[in-house]
């Protein structure tokens, strides 16, 4: 059995998820972690099952996301596949399913992938590593939210129990074809 699980992540911390399920799910399926990037000639039968991740900047996926979606829906529907989404909104609990969380829903009723999972990540604020723009940009929105405002620190959200359940809920889904 082998596993792929593609990522796309603008500061790391969508990356550092993915090799954090990659490294759990190692002993009872092999997985393969690419960047979504990297991914575009891919060959999906290779693998048994797909996991998904994408973080959220400024209110959208990355379109590379889409991108590789349109062109394997096909595939990935007939598959047992999984997605996740990582975005700071999610840092409020009621807002870390794909029900709530706005930007999550947008995408699934806008994709022709319909993953058998789906999950919702809190990401990480990295504001010392931002440049100056998306450190303001940030900061703004922060406020707004009622979110962390000061640029010197770095706040990870990322509530990795949640990780861990949906990690062993992703390890099981081949069996349920």
């Amino acid at each position: 059995m082998k596993a792929l699980i593609l990522y796309s992540s603008r500061d790391g911390q969508t990356r550092s998820i993915a090799s954090y399920i990659a490294s759990k799910l190692q002993d009872t399926l092999g997985c393969d972690v690419i960047d979504l990037l990297q991914a575009e000639n891919i060959d999906l039968s290779q693998y048994q099952q797909v996991l998904i991740g994408a973080s959220v900047r400024y209110g959208h996926f990355h379109p590379v996301l889409e991108k590789f979606v349109k062109q394997h829906a096909d595939q990935l529907n007939r598959m047992p596949s999984a997605f996740f989404s990582v975005n700071l909104t999610a840092r409020k609990a009621d807002k870390r399913s794909p029900q709530t969380n706005a930007y999550t829903r947008k995408f699934l009723l806008s994709s022709p992938w319909q993953p058998k999972q789906c999950v919702v990540f809190a990401g990480a604020l990295r504001y010392p590593r931002y440049r100056w723009f998306d450190r303001v940009m940030i900061q703004f929105i922060m406020r707004m939210t009622g979110g962390e405002t000061d640029t010197s620190k770095e706040v990870e959200y990322t509530d990795w129990h949640q990780v861990d359940r949906f990690t062993q809920e992703f390890g099981q889904i081949q069996y349920e074809k």
